[in-house]
């Protein structure tokens, strides 16, 4: 069976409008709802193990000591309160609890939390319920439950979180991500993986000495945090010469959804619909580059007020995904990022009948 299939779904995270993002259970769940794909950001510990987080940080306060998110339980436990500091990641300045401060068993000790308990309360009641993966673990996971799937590969595609960050620190990512993935026979293109990054330089050693599917991030804003010396803007990278750029070491771009379909908004910015699709999904196809768009997230939140459930109701309430997930499919995109994989899953197999 061809891999990745076309369109795909990729669980962001795992099933994370379900459960606490980068846990087993999200993963598993995903895989069960039908995602193709199982997306985990990976992060390193103290003593060079690849785990999956949003991000290295594992706990966040202010300047006062106030909460102001939280993956973990790590800030309730007295015997890392010290580990609490001050740092500054990719021109970010923050205080928390940070992975890279943590060996593998120490991190293992932790518990995992919702990250939007506001928004996502049903996910929240699983707090503390489950542990904090490694790359490894997630792998065999994907292998275990492709096992008992007949003529279904689950494929796995690692972001690599702020590569440049961790180089600086002697503690790189892609040594420790090709080593796992040579242990599993999956560091070759055939392979159902592809590497993410949003920075630039670490995809282009990638692809000097390994022939893994790559994709390049590309957000709505800013430029990569190896590239704002030079200038580099995402803007600039979804242009046609941009994409020709991309083209020449990456397989895949993955833009921020905006770049494909723009929002319409207010003049107080709120959004209201989408505008008609633009020229990126045509211009990356005619360079070989598959699109994939991030993120469908089921939240009224999130939604442009066109797919809200109904005007002003609770922000934490589902709204119409299943027509968002449609209109990126009629622009031409190869794969979706998602957060709710069940209803994510029944709008592909509807857009394919």
């Amino acid at each position: 069976m061809p891999w990745p299939p076309v369109p795909a779904l990729i669980a962001h995270r795992g099933a994370s409008a379900s459960f606490p993002e980068h846990t087993l259970e999200a993963y598993r769940q995903a895989i069960l709802e039908g995602a193709d794909v199982i997306e985990p950001d990976l992060v390193i510990t103290r003593d060079g193990v690849l785990v999956a987080r949003h991000d290295n940080v594992l706990a966040r306060v202010d300047a006062q000591g106030r909460m102001l998110e939280a993956t973990t339980n790590v800030h309730e436990l007295a015997e890392f309160a010290a580990r609490c500091c001050r740092k500054t990641i990719d021109g970010v300045d923050m205080r928390g609890w940070f992975v890279e401060d943590f060996t593998l068993a120490e991190l293992k000790t932790l518990r995992a939390r919702e990250r939007l308990p506001h928004l996502r309360p049903a996910s929240a009641q699983h707090n503390d319920a489950f542990d904090i993966p490694t790359f490894d673990d997630i792998i065999n996971l994907a292998k275990h439950q492709a096992l008992r799937m007949p003529d279904h590969v689950i494929g796995v595609e690692p972001e690599t979180k702020h590569p440049s960050y961790f180089q600086s620190i002697g503690l790189p990512l892609e040594p420790a991500l090709l080593a796992v993935l040579q242990q599993h026979g999956w560091n070759h293109r055939g392979a159902p993986v592809v590497v993410q990054s949003f920075e630039v330089s670490n995809l282009k050693a990638l692809r000097q000495c390994s022939d893994l599917r790559l994709a390049q991030l590309v957000d709505l804003h800013g430029g990569p945090a190896d590239g704002q010396a030079q200038g580099l803007s995402y803007a600039h990278m979804q242009s046609s010469k941009g994409l020709a750029d991309i083209a020449a070491y990456a397989d895949v771009v993955a833009p921020h959804k905006e770049w494909v379909l723009p929002w319409r908004r207010d003049a107080q910015g709120r959004a209201l619909d989408l505008l008609a699709p633009t020229a990126l999904v045509q211009n990356a196809h005619a360079l070989g580059l598959a699109v994939q768009v991030w993120t469908v997230r089921p939240e009224n939140f999130f939604l442009p007020a066109v797919f809200q459930v109904s005007e002003g109701a609770d922000d934490a309430q589902h709204g119409h995904t299943h027509r968002e997930v449609t209109a990126y499919l009629d622009a031409g995109v190869d794969a979706l990022f998602c957060d709710d994989t069940a209803s994510a899953r029944a709008a592909i197999d509807a857009w394919l009948a």
